[in-house]
């Protein structure tokens, strides 16, 4: 029987309390985004795989990964859930971080891609990301710096940029999303799968998911000016609300990360948990039947895994 996971208050200042005698013995924690939001779902989810193997494991919410990642580089908390290119600009400081690096950042292991969507009211006259022109749109992401970049990345397929559409200001995607369904704006971008999207989908009598305008090597490559690891990936009618066609979105990578200071026992045991126990995960969060362990060590791109997922990898011949 999977032991659910409890969720706690994530506070910067506030670390887990550890207890040298081995992996399974130790209490762990994985830093993730606002419940409603796809990484609170995932975090959920890796959290009760590693339960099932025996880690005493809970989730702590912040806001994003802007939050998080320094707490995990500090070592205040041992896990963390986030897409790759986050990742790699939180190591070398470059973007949002402004310069400041956040160097013990280490990858654990990959996970399924993420894709994302703008969506828009089903009933709308909204069809494509160019029907936006003009159009109020959420934006600004005060708390939550990767969504511009990838919110661009998504105008880019159609020729468009930021400045093309009524900027409204939020905090971030969940705060976006209660915009939309306030009527504040036309759209909100989230990622398919994330609870918040299937209760903005009720809420409003259906969503619709815009895909890429242009889904041709050249728009790829525009829209990967804004967010170097972008990938087109195809979805069918259906498969993820608000997906009213078969249409293609805009994906990337996303990893269990940890910073470099934690144990290798614990490092690999949370490896061999994830591995072991993919279908804990997709019963806890559906999505994560796209997941498959055999692609758990992907490139991490400018980051470095952890040794103790490598001793994993090796035990299990993933080179």
């Amino acid at each position: 029987m999977t032991k659910m996971i409890t969720s706690v208050a994530f506070g910067l200042g506030l670390g887990l309390a550890t207890i040298s005698t081995g992996a399974h013995a130790q209490n762990v924690g994985i830093a993730t985004s606002n419940p409603g939001s796809l990484f609170h779902n995932i975090g959920t989810a890796v959290a009760n795989a590693a339960n099932e193997s025996g880690l005493n494991t809970t989730i702590q919410p912040a806001t994003s990964p802007n939050q998080f990642i320094p707490f995990v580089n500090a070592g205040g908390i041992e896990f963390g859930v986030a897409n790759l290119q986050e990742v790699n600009y939180a190591i070398t400081g470059e973007a949002w971080w402004n310069g400041v690096k956040n160097p013990e950042i280490r990858v654990v292991a990959h996970l399924m891609p993420l894709v994302e969507a703008i969506f828009v009211r089903a009933d709308s006259d909204i069809m494509s990301v160019a029907d936006l022109k003009g159009k109020p749109m959420t934006d600004g992401y005060t708390a939550q710096n990767t969504i511009l970049p990838q919110l661009s990345a998504f105008y880019a397929t159609a020729g468009m940029t930021r400045d093309d559409v009524e900027k409204v200001s939020v905090a971030s995607v969940v705060a976006g999303a209660n915009a939309f369904v306030a009527g504040d704006t036309v759209g909100f971008i989230f990622a398919h799968g994330a609870g918040k999207v299937r209760e903005a989908d009720a809420a409003v009598g259906g969503l619709r998911a815009l895909g890429v305008d242009d889904d041709s090597d050249a728009a790829l490559a525009a829209a990967r000016e804004h967010w170097p690891t972008a990938f087109f990936k195809k979805l069918p009618k259906g498969a993820m609300p608000g997906v009213l066609e078969d249409d293609t979105y805009i994906a990337f990578p996303q990893v269990v990360f940890t910073h470099a200071g934690v144990s290798d026992d614990v490092v690999y045991a949370m490896t061999k948990a994830m591995y072991e126990n993919a279908q804990v995960m997709a019963d806890t969060f559906p999505p994560f039947r796209a997941f498959k362990p055999a692609d758990m060590k992907g490139d991490p791109g400018i980051a470095e895994f952890h040794p103790g997922a490598l001793k994993f990898f090796a035990e299990v011949g993933l080179n």
